[in-house]
């Protein structure tokens, strides 16, 4: 079987193999802190909200900073930031052992812990993500998301189970423990990792450049706003199985902390099935077929989970769940990757984490406060079902925005612009830049050339252009010229550094549009505001000053 089919492809690279082992080690910890934690706020609070608002408040910070996050990814070296992240992660659970050890944790400290570990995640996760195409090859990336998926999925098949044991034996003190060791391993890998850093001539972008950037790309990709938009309607109603877990093992199957340790195992343990299987379902269905599956999937496990007393029953229905939540969320994250360039990843996967992941999806975050509600109000069994329907009505979603199919997309810088002579002394900063390309066009081919500059124009703004406008000379109606701004001239440049391989197309085809005798002609402008003789003076001195 070729590489690229090959599920276990990308543990042939040892960096990925390496750092993968070290998450397993550490994922293991995280879930055993979440039993702790979940089943901590059962003992210290009769109140159902308050045991749903763990999960939120591990997942908060997602939403809080994500994109953030995804900004210092692109802009920033991923292994040191992945670094400073589990290091905080180790502080942070290590004084909630020392708390939770001498008794002093009260309900909103437990959730204030949770909160700044979801914090760590935050900042650890578009890192993470985004690293995963430096470590393997692009055609073994759909491979390596899966297995990432299959090693969370791992741990969480077994680490809730021995969560509970550890809680039942020794109490949410020890399970907290255990996390704190667990930090130590991904941090010795992440350690070991010489990463190849690419130097970028350009300087830095600042951060809300950045973080606009960011947005501004994800907006002008029609194909992850669809992901996006699924990936919140699925993020916010399979959040309240996870939500409402520990009131399921405690209130509707009668069990204890061990009992849902296993409840959880049984979720894990379908989604390290559902992993295994993704790469033979993708050969067979498309895309939107099988996150309707996962859809459907989950919609039937929430209904048997609420209306089974049984735990062995529900052991059943939580397997199919996982299975789908597996199927969902490793389609969503391998989509979005393979759609978007190197230099904008890091944001992009961040604002899918803020769409969609489970912990860290703003979805998970309302939903985890709704389905707490609604279980206030309704019970949680009545939750589950109306979940249920919530998923069903996601299903449903499809039939109007399909999500789009894999795309053998060659992302890589296209590296054709070179910066052209100038005949001013121009700064980085110096703007705003107006630039104008005039084409010459037949009457015949107006409407194919129409159609291309749509996508151009897209393209343009998703780039960081504005200002865009496209115009007709009246006098010469061969003439078309197209024009857009920037800020400054090191925009500009950045601009054209991030035109792809992918793009090139629209730009060949509206060469061979062209019917000039030359290239079509690209005029460069600074923008310059008439000020009277004193005024420009002073601003001349004032710029020299500087």
């Amino acid at each position: 079987m070729p590489d690229r089919l090959s599920p276990l492809a990308p543990f042939r690279h040892d960096t990925f193999r390496s750092i993968w082992l070290a998450s397993l080690a550490s994922n293991f910890g995280g879930l055993i802190q979440a039993v702790g934690a979940a089943w901590m706020m059962t003992s210290i609070s009769n109140s159902v909200n308050m045991v749903a608002l763990v999960q939120a408040s591990t997942s908060l910070p997602i939403m809080l900073f994500s994109l953030v996050s995804g900004a210092l990814a692109d802009n920033f070296d991923r292994r040191r930031i992945m670094l400073m992240a589990q290091c905080f992660m180790l502080f942070v659970s290590a004084l909630l052992t020392v708390c939770a050890w001498f008794g002093l944790i009260t309900p909103w400290l437990l959730l204030f812990f949770t909160f700044l570990i979801g914090c760590g995640t935050a900042l650890h996760n578009p890192s993470w993500q985004a690293s995963v195409g430096d470590m393997v090859p692009r055609e073994a990336l759909p491979a390596a998301v899966a297995l990432n998926s299959m090693g969370i999925n791992i741990t969480r098949s077994v680490g809730p189970a021995i969560g509970g044991a550890i809680v039942a034996a020794a109490g949410a003190a020890a399970a907290f423990a255990a996390n704190t060791l667990s930090y130590f391993a991904i941090i010795f890998a992440l350690v070991r990792w010489r990463c190849e850093v690419t130097v970028n001539k350009l300087p830095r972008e600042s951060m809300g450049r950045a973080i606009s950037a960011g947005l501004r790309y994800v907006a002008m990709s029609p194909n992850i706003g669809k992901v996006l938009l699924r990936g919140f309607v699925f993020g916010l109603s399979a959040s309240a199985i996870l939500a409402l877990l520990p009131l399921v093992a405690r209130d509707l199957v009668s069990g204890g902390p061990f009992t849902f340790g296993v409840l959880l195992g049984a979720f894990g343990l379908g989604a390290i099935g559902g992993a295994l299987l993704s790469a033979r379902l993708r050969e067979h269905l498309s895309s939107e077929v099988i996150v309707r599956i996962a859809f459907a999937g989950f919609a039937v496990s929430s209904l048997i989970t609420a209306l089974s007393p049984y735990s062995f029953v529900t052991c059943l229905a939580l397997l199919l769940s996982g299975c789908g939540w597996v199927l969902a969320l490793s389609l969503f994250n391998t989509t979005v990757q393979l759609s978007t360039p190197r230099w904008v990843v890091g944001r992009a996967l961040s604002l899918y984490q803020t769409a969609t992941f489970a912990g860290i999806a703003a979805g998970i975050a309302a939903g985890s406060w709704i389905w707490g509600q609604l279980a206030e109000l309704q019970g949680p069994a009545n939750a589950l079902l109306i979940s249920a329907a919530v998923m069903v009505a996601g299903a449903a979603v499809g039939l109007r925005l399909p999500l789009p199919e894999f795309q053998s997309l060659n992302l890589d810088p296209l590296d054709r612009f070179s910066e052209p002579p100038l005949k001013l002394d121009l700064k980085p900063r110096s703007g705003p830049i107006v630039v104008m390309i005039d084409y010459e066009i037949d009457d015949a081919d107006v409407p194919e050339f129409l159609t291309a500059m749509a996508e151009r124009r897209r393209i343009r703004i998703r780039d960081g252009a504005g200002q865009w406008a496209l115009m007709r000379d009246l006098e010469n109606p061969i003439v078309w010229t197209e024009t857009y701004h920037v800020p400054t001239w090191v925009e500009y440049v950045r601009h054209n550094q991030r035109r792809t391989h992918a793009d090139a197309a629209i730009g060949d085809r509206l060469t061979n549009l062209h019917q000039g005798g030359s290239p079509p002609r690209i005029h460069r402008m600074i923008e310059r505001q008439t000020i009277v003789p004193y005024v420009y003076e002073r601003y001349k001195q004032q710029l020299d000053m500087h």
